[in-house]
């Protein structure tokens, strides 16, 4: 089993993207999005006029072969280099993390299980702390915009921050999420390195129209960053932004949802999301809505996380 990239270079300066798809097996729209892209760059019907554009789009090809989330493990947590390394995904980390070093830019093409509308998951605002510096949220923000999608969330590293002091300090959970870098994926670890990155879940799995929305934003993407000489897309104008703040666990097989929650769903204060296995219920502390609800979390894992408004992408 092998990891492959595919390089362009433009006669003319400009930035350096890298587009990644299939960092989780199952999620293949990036990889056909990217496969449409790369017959029309070799055939000549898009040009790469200036700057470098690398694709991966198979970037965790064990659980690819598997048609898996992951192969021994999540590839898009706890993402660093591995002197020693253990499983498949440190073997890819190896490789991954230097090649995202040696770019400006990342697109992350992911999809979802629940059949959803497209969003974009964004970085932090620009600051100077110790969890997650970042300088490059006007450009990172501006790009989003340019995707095609309409629906932005963020909050991720910041709350998977909370939820990890949260495991250490209860001694619940694993080794893995009690990790200082468990929130660490593609996008954050683009930022740590001084980069700027996008996360776009594009729509459902199995929905042929996900591969048109990775293939658009691939297009807008180039379009916007001049590295390609199309013209360039105009931002979206109306928009929904959420900011995720709180992340809860599952804790035992028998905690269950007041309903088949998915993700966008809203919520009003003291409306019950779910009860515990001792019968303590969960109920909204305001209004918001319910994010990445997970019917099959394993116990000690994440369940759903809350995502309250965000003011400005």
């Amino acid at each position: 089993m092998h990891l492959r990239s595919i390089a362009y270079t433009g006669l003319e300066p400009g930035p350096k993207l890298i587009v990644t798809g299939a960092v989780h097996g199952n999620e293949t729209c990036g990889t056909r999005g990217i496969e449409r892209v790369l017959g029309e760059i070799d055939s000549g019907a898009l040009k790469i006029a200036r700057g470098h554009v690398t694709f991966v789009p198979i970037t965790n090809p064990l659980a690819y072969a598997k048609n898996d989330r992951v192969g021994d493990r999540n590839l898009n947590r706890n993402l660093a280099p591995r002197k020693e390394p253990k499983d498949f995904e440190d073997h890819v980390a190896n490789w991954l993390c230097p090649l995202l070093a040696q770019h400006e830019v990342l697109l992350d093409l992911h999809s979802t299980r629940a059949k959803a509308e497209a969003f974009a998951m964004l970085g932090p605002e620009d600051n100077t702390g110790g969890l997650q510096p970042f300088k490059h949220s006007a450009k990172e923000r501006a790009m989003a915009r340019h995707l095609g999608v309409k629906r932005f969330v963020d909050g991720w590293l910041e709350t998977y921050a909370t939820g990890v002091a949260r495991r250490v300090r209860e001694g619940s959970g694993s080794e893995l999420n009690r990790s200082s870098i468990y929130g660490v994926g593609t996008t954050e670890y683009m930022r740590s390195v001084g980069g700027y990155a996008v996360t776009l879940e594009c729509g459902q799995h199995e929905d042929p129209s996900s591969v048109d929305v990775a293939y658009r934003a691939i297009h807008n993407v180039l379009a916007f960053l001049g590295i390609s000489d199309e013209t360039k897309p105009a931002p979206v104008g109306k928009y929904e932004a959420l900011h995720l703040h709180e992340v809860f666990d599952r804790n035992h097989a028998d905690d269950s949802f007041a309903r088949a929650w998915s993700s966008f769903d809203p919520f009003t204060k003291g409306e019950l999301i779910g009860t515990r296995h001792d019968g303590t219920k969960i109920v909204a502390p305001h209004d918001g809505w319910i994010m990445f609800p997970d019917h099959k979390a394993v116990p000690g894992n994440e369940w759903f996380y809350l995502a309250e408004p965000l003011v400005g992408v």
